[in-house]
Parts: structure tokens; C-alpha cells; sequence
């Protein structure tokens, strides 16, 4: 079965010849500002493979950045959607009511680490959407105008989000944009200030946070703080339990709402179902959950939600939409969700981080160009760098190992502010032999992309 192949490419290079074929088509078609610059044309996938046309097997370490946590065409999923498809597709829930949506709320009230006893769901398309509508909820409830986001967030491509999105490259041109929207500083903590000890670290960072008061917009006016319990785009950056335990206490004071971003970290990848059952377990959770991607194994689905008396603050038309919770991705959700508790996706998302971070470890000790291993799970990230003294980012070094782990058939997304980190989203369903392998190819790159094994016969030599 696929499932239980091997990264193997049978082709001179990739793409081979049909998938190159299919790519010109696609350029030619598709704006090109929805970049690609992988050489990969999908014919099939199972767990953690991809197939192209041309036969090249590829392990994906993507995951459609952070959708595929239970794996590609997870066969009991399948046979959901098909069930639910021999019944009906699509009935907009404004409209009539169907119970996989009121099943799946039900379940996302009952496991959602969310402040308060009595939850409320509802159901959007995207994490963008998930994003936002958590910002009128916090709106709707606290009838403040503000909120604050953080310096490397990701949230989004809508106009709100964009605006709540650091980085400007994906909203180049696109003002002008919402107004309200106040940054502070995220706590990365490999990038502290120079010189400062990393038990001062998290002061430095709440006063940054309270600089937002005094220089923005004082805390009576803020109706939500957004954080992302370990950002995505911004680096794969825990956010420090202290730290959040100390901005509850900010939320708390000043009646604002906590917001967390579970788009990406949710669902198991960073070893729980919700990252922010950590901050459950450290007193400190969120008032309202945004979740996406992995929800429903790549059907389209978000949620939000929040405590009882958050979701009735909304007025009647405020939220809702035509595909939110289309039954066709309730199906799909449920099963997944089950999925993930009957086997333990949780556990094995630890399982997998320990032998990721050994293994970078382990080559921090070898290679200079590793400045920073860091996560939660199995949603780590490794940082590379020119000088580990400056800290100097090496995208391009990055953008290189990208290729050439292609070109053997292994998949890697960078991350980061600068684009220097390269994530791990593989599916939670990797076989053991599939990761080591996938590690392996990884370390020739580095090796071959820094010249390590010429530096090694150089020193031998002299």
C-alpha cells in the first residue's frame, strides 16, 4: 500500500515529465501570485505519501501545512464522506438543521479548553474566517473597538487578518486596512534582547505588551488580545506558559478577551488535542478557541467557540454563512476527532517530537548553521542560521535545502519572519521508518548544501 512506502524518485530529477507537463498548464492558468515552487503534481496519497504522475513517492512533511494531522485519504474518513454523501451534500443551517453539525458542536463543547462550564460552537470555512469571527464575538460581547495581535502572527488573508497578519509581504498594496488593530511584541525567546538572562525574558515581554496601553489603546478599549499558543508562520514560536499565565492575568484585569489562534496548532499536533490545553493546565485558558485545518482532514472547516454567555453577546445575522458546517465537513470532522482519541494521535504527536528534537539535537552538536530547535509535539521547528554568535538568519541556506530534499523525495515548508526556520507538519500517522528515512534525507541536505563532508576532508587533511 502507499501508506507504507518509502520516499523513492525513479525519474532523472523532479518533476518528471508528466508532472511538468501538468505545472506549464498551471502556469499559464493560475495567477502566478499563488506561488509554488514545488516540483510535485499529485496523482495519489495515503498517510504520510504522496504520489506523483510520473511515480515518485514523496514524504510529506507539510501536511497541507498543518490539514493532514490523521494523514492523506485516512480510509475511515473516506468512507464517512461517502455515507454522508449517499444523504445529502449541503443544507445552509440558517435554513434547516442537520444533526452533524449539532454533533460536532456538542463535541467541541465538551473538549474545547475554554474558560467557562457551558460552551457554544459554530462553523466557518477557513482559519481566516475562524480569526474574525472570533474578533466580532469579542466585540459583540465586550462592545469595545481594539485588539491586540503580536509581532510575527499569522492570521490570515481576509482584509481584517491581513491587518492582524505581521508580516506586510501577504498584504502588499492591499490597504488601507481596518483600524484598531495594535501590535505588541512576541515573546521569541532565541531572540531576546542581547544579553539579557532568560528569567528576565518574560517581564521584558508583558512590558511590551503594556506599552500597547499606554502608546495605542488604553486596556478599557481593548475587546480582545489574539495570541497563537506556538506561531506558524512566525517561526514556529512557543508562546512561554509564564508569559500567557501573565497576560491572563492582564485579560482578567481589564475585562479584555483571551483569544487563541488554533488554526495550525490544533488537533493534536503539539501533543494535546487543543495547544491551549497547556494553558488550561496552568490556570491561564482562553476565553474563545479559533481551530481549522486538521478539523476535518482536508474538507473545509473552522470553528469557534467560546463560553455560553460570550456566544449569546452576538445579535441575530452578525454571524453565520452559507458553507459554515456544510455536512459533507461535519461528517468528515466527527470521524477525524474520533480518530484522534481512539488512537492516540495526541500521544503519538509526543512520540514524534522526542525523536525529531533528539535528532536536531544531536545535529546542533555537528553543524554550525543550526541556531535554534524548538516546539511542542510534533510541531517543531529548526532554525538556521549564518553565525549562531550574531544570530544572522540563512534563508537562503533554507530556500536550498528545501530544493534539494525534493529532489530525494522528501517535503519541507520553511517558516519564519526572515523564512530561516523549516517546520515539521508531517502527519501524526508517519510510520517510524518513514521519519527516520525522512531525517536522513534531511541531514544529507544540510551536509550537502553547507559542504560538510569537503570541510571534513579539509580538516582532516591540514
Amino acid at each position: 500500500m502507499l501508506r507504507d512506502a518509502l520516499p523513492e524518485i525513479i525519474t532523472q530529477s523532479v518533476p518528471g515529465p508528466k508532472s511538468a507537463a501538468v505545472i506549464a498548464r498551471r502556469n499559464e492558468a493560475v495567477p502566478s501570485a499563488i506561488h509554488c515552487g514545488y516540483p510535485v503534481v499529485m496523482k495519489r496519497a495515503e498517510g504520510a505519501i504522496i504520489e506523483d504522475l510520473d511515480g515518485n513517492h514523496f514524504l510529506d512533511w507539510i501536511g497541507g501545512v498543518g490539514v493532514l494531522n490523521i494523514g492523506h485519504c485516512h480510509p475511515e474518513v473516506v468512507a464517512a464522506l461517502k455515507a454522508q454523501a449517499d444523504k445529502y451534500f449541503h443544507g445552509m443551517f440558517n435554513v434547516v438543521t442537520h444533526e452533524g453539525y449539532v454533533k460536532l458542536a456538542e463535541k467541541l463543547n465538551a473538549i474545547a479548553p475554554v474558560k467557562g462550564e457551558k460552551r457554544r460552537s459554530y462553523f466557518a470555512n477557513s482559519g481566516a474566517e475562524a480569526d474574525e469571527n472570533a474578533i466580532k464575538i469579542a466585540k459583540a460581547f465586550t462592545k469595545r473597538p481594539n485588539i491586540i495581535v503580536f509581532s510575527g502572527a499569522f492570521h490570515g488573508r481576509t482584509l481584517l487578518t491581513m491587518s492582524m497578519t505581521a508580516k506586510k509581504a501577504y498584504a502588499k498594496g492591499m490597504g488601507p486596512f481596518p483600524d484598531g488593530v495594535y501590535r505588541a511584541e512576541f515573546p521569541y525567546l532565541y531572540r531576546r534582547p542581547t544579553g539579557m538572562p532568560k528569567e528576565k525574558a518574560i517581564e521584558y515581554y508583558i512590558g511590551k505588551l503594556k506599552e500597547v496601553f499606554d502608546n495605542c489603546s488604553p486596556a478599557e478599549y481593548v475587546a480582545a488580545i489574539v495570541v497563537e499558543p506556538l506561531q506558524g508562520e512566525g517561526g514556529f514560536i512557543p508562546a512561554p506558559i509564564e508569559w500567557v499565565k501573565a497576560v491572563r492575568k492582564i485579560c482578567d484585569t481589564y475585562g479584555i478577551l483571551l483569544i487563541a489562534d488554533e488554526v495550525q496548532s490544533g488537533f493534536c499536533r503539539t501533543g494535546r488535542m487543543f495547544a491551549t490545553e497547556y494553558w488550561k493546565e496552568a490556570g491561564a485558558e482562553p476565553d474563545i478557541i479559533a481551530a481549522a485545518k486538521s478539523i476535518a482532514a482536508g474538507v473545509p472547516l473552522s470553528a469557534i467557540i467560546a463560553r455560553e454567555e460570550i456566544m449569546e453577546s452576538v445579535p441575530a445575522g452578525v454571524i453565520g454563512g452559507t458553507f459554515g458546517g456544510n455536512a459533507l465537513a461535519c461528517a468528515a470532522s466527527l470521524k477525524t476527532i474520533e480518530i484522534m482519541e481512539r488512537d492516540n494521535l495526541a500521544g503519538r504527536s509526543c512520540e514524534i517530537g522526542r525523536k525529531i528534537m533528539a535528532r536536531y539535537g544531536q545535529w546542533m552538536e555537528k553543524y554550525k548553521v543550526i541556531g535554534d530547535v524548538r516546539g511542542l509535539g510534533a510541531m517543531v521547528g529548526i532554525e538556521f542560521v549564518k553565525d549562531r554568535e550574531t544570530k544572522e538568519p540563512d534563508a537562503q541556506l533554507v530556500a536550498e535545502l528545501i530544493r534539494e530534499t525534493a529532489q530525494h523525495g522528501l517535503l519541507c515548508e520553511n517558516a519564519g519572519v526572515h523564512g530561516n526556520v523549516i517546520r515539521f507538519l508531517a502527519p501524526l500517522v508517519i510510520q517510524d521508518e518513514q521519519l527516520e528515512a525522512g531525517l536522513n534525507i534531511f541531514e544529507e541536505a544540510i551536509k550537502k548544501c553547507i559542504g560538510y563532508e569537503e570541510k571534513c576532508e579539509k580538516n582532516i587533511g591540514a
